[in-house]
């Protein structure tokens, strides 16, 4: 019974901390944070302005998007999990940084933050063409970018040095459930590969 009762504590302990690191590390955190950092990179405090107005077509719009189909009872929580409702969601976000990335350059941006906002952008378009026939991790997919990206403007190879924080959310995401591994790595080597390679070629 001790032995039973130990164990079932562990995994609501386990539990409770992939849910906070799922939560605290979701694809919107990842984003403000590329688009704060990078746009300080290109340029100070106008480039966080500039940062800002991406971040808001790529993370504030679709969260609001996200909350108001909770409300509406569309979807049960702002991971979205059932395969159908990502495709819906995944579709509005894309429009929405497209929409950010048009706005961008029509303003004269530095050039890094439309290359950007142009990875997330092809990023979000990889992950909705394999998301009909199989749920890849999103969660994954971003962090993996964002720290790809951060490492190819001036932060440097050291940035790489937080890359295990990829295989911790990757983590949280499977002990929740919500992926299996297969999905975490796909995920990751996904938006890894998109985004870098995104970033470098409009860059």
């Amino acid at each position: 019974m001790t032995t039973t009762t130990t164990t079932a504590s562990a995994r609501a302990y386990e539990s409770r901390v992939a849910r906070l690191i799922t939560d605290g590390l979701d694809p919107k955190t990842w984003i403000i944070a590329d688009t704060v950092l990078i746009g300080w990179h290109s340029g100070r405090l106008a480039g966080i302005g500039w940062g800002l107005l991406g971040c808001l077509f790529a993370a504030v719009i679709p969260l609001a998007f996200i909350k108001y189909g909770i409300r509406r009872g569309r979807w049960a929580d702002r991971h979205v999990g059932p395969r159908r409702q990502r495709v819906i969601v995944l579709s509005f976000v894309s429009v929405s940084v497209a929409t950010g990335i048009t706005l961008l350059w029509a303003f004269g941006a530095p050039r890094t933050m439309t290359a950007l906002v142009s990875a997330m952008l092809a990023t979000l378009v990889a992950l909705l063409a394999v998301t009909p026939a199989w749920k890849i991790s999103v969660h994954a997919a971003v962090s993996s970018g964002s720290i790809l990206l951060l490492a190819m403007t001036a932060y440097g190879p050291w940035t790489l040095l937080a890359y295990p924080l990829v295989a911790v959310v990757g983590w949280s995401r499977v002990e929740l459930g919500d992926h299996t591994l297969a999905q975490v790595l796909a995920g990751a080597a996904v938006g890894g590969a998109v985004a870098a390679g995104t970033f470098a070629l409009v860059r």
